[in-house]
């Protein structure tokens, strides 16, 4: 690495930990907190003064063509409560069929790691995953298998005393004629076909109209865009503190374990499949998803190169969550190009000359360079070739 990157990675690292502590209702410099005023009680930040920037990857594929590969990070939060679940075959009479999911925790860690575990077995269990592969028998056991894993959750949580926490779930099961998504929360699951956004699915959010009228008539209120002020989901695995109405089923809770279940019929120009938790979603698009992973397909051999691309994309564009990403690529993903390839040294070449530009010029004038300044800088220079939906910020 180049000395004057060296130091612009330095000087970020001392600015944008500076800005999290001030953002946070930290003191002014010399400033002494509590005074004479009464010393009130100091409530752990939920974030770090620095992020955790270390990622876990893994890549697998099955027999029938799919490969994958998942990426996740821990980032600002300060614990990580990110859990996942690949299964690219089920085995069996299912051998031709996948399983992946990705678990969003919160307020804590161990209901998505219990649910990650039990999740799939619980599906598995309702004997509504057949060869025959019947789309309604298929998405009854979806549903079915995440009401058990909460009914199953709760005896659990009593007995070991879980007072709180909860996780969002958005899974796909995959058979040789349909792609099934099931999402429950705020996690999102997107299907690009020929380059497009085939299909998505929609968050669950407290403001949304029929989860707001849920929540209302089992003696919730939204405020906030939160249940009772608190909660960001609507649907999720635990979360029992929401789910005490009585006379109520438990998909009438202000809080449900019922996922959303959909079917898409398989098609050759199915390219890649995404799941992911809101830490992405929270700061790119579905279409700018989309255009990047096509982009990188293009140019990288390794899933989890193209993963953790995708994670440094929502970092850098300010996600303060942990991030976690599947990629599921069928076998009509793009495939690497050489003329991509040659764009992208191009690329590289011209960003690396125009970084060291600015950094003299900066010098120059006696001004101390960051990596944040230089980004503003690029930022309002006109640069070709970019990779579409990640601009400056994905390199």
């Amino acid at each position: 690495m180049p000395a004057f990157m060296r130091q612009l990675v330095k000087e970020t690292e001392k600015r944008v930990s500076s800005f999290f502590k001030g953002g946070r209702g930290g003191a002014a410099e010399g400033e002494q907190p509590g005074g004479e005023e009464e010393k009130e009680e100091v409530i752990p930040s939920p974030y770090l003064d620095r992020p955790v920037l270390d990622k876990l990857t893994e890549e697998g594929c099955a027999r029938w063509g799919l490969t994958y590969a998942l990426g996740s990070m821990q980032g600002w939060r300060a614990n990580m409560e990110d859990f996942h679940n690949c299964v690219p075959q089920l085995g069996g009479e299912l051998a031709d069929w996948s399983f992946f999911a990705v678990f969003d925790g919160h307020a804590g860690s161990t209901v998505a790691q219990h649910c990650s575990q039990h999740l799939l077995g619980h599906i598995l269990a309702t004997g509504g995953l057949e060869p025959t592969d019947d789309p309604e028998r298929v998405k009854g056991a979806i549903i079915e298998g995440f009401l058990q894993t909460d009914k199953h959750l709760h005896s659990v949580a009593r007995r070991e005393g879980w007072e709180r926490g909860g996780t969002t779930v958005v899974a796909t099961l995959i058979s040789p004629y349909y792609i099934y998504f099931a999402n429950c929360g705020d996690s999102r699951a997107m299907l690009c076909r020929s380059g497009q956004v085939c299909f998505s699915t929609e968050d669950h959010k407290p403001y949304s109209p029929l989860e707001k009228e849920r929540i209302e008539n089992a003696g919730g209120t939204v405020t906030i865009q939160r249940i009772n002020g608190s909660l960001a989901v609507s649907r999720a695995l635990g979360d029992f503190s929401y789910k005490g109405a009585e006379n109520r089923t438990p998909s009438q809770q202000m809080v449900s374990p019922e996922p959303e279940v959909f079917v898409v019929e398989r098609s050759p120009a199915d390219e890649f499949l995404v799941l992911a938790c809101d830490g992405v979603w929270d700061t790119i698009s579905n279409e700018e998803l989309c255009a990047f992973i096509h982009n990188r397909l293009r140019v990288c051999t390794d899933l989890r190169d193209v993963c953790t691309q995708v994670i440094d994309l929502c970092l850098y564009k300010g996600s303060l969550d942990n991030i976690s990403i599947i990629l599921l690529c069928f076998p009509g993903a793009p495939q690497l190009s050489a003329e991509a390839l040659h764009q992208e040294a191009e690329l590289e070449d011209l960003l690396e000359s125009k970084v060291a530009e600015i950094y003299d010029e900066l010098c120059a004038r006696g001004e101390e360079p960051d990596l944040l300044s230089v980004l503003t800088i690029l930022a309002s220079t006109v640069i070709h070739g970019l990779p579409p939906g990640g601009g400056i910020q994905s390199k």
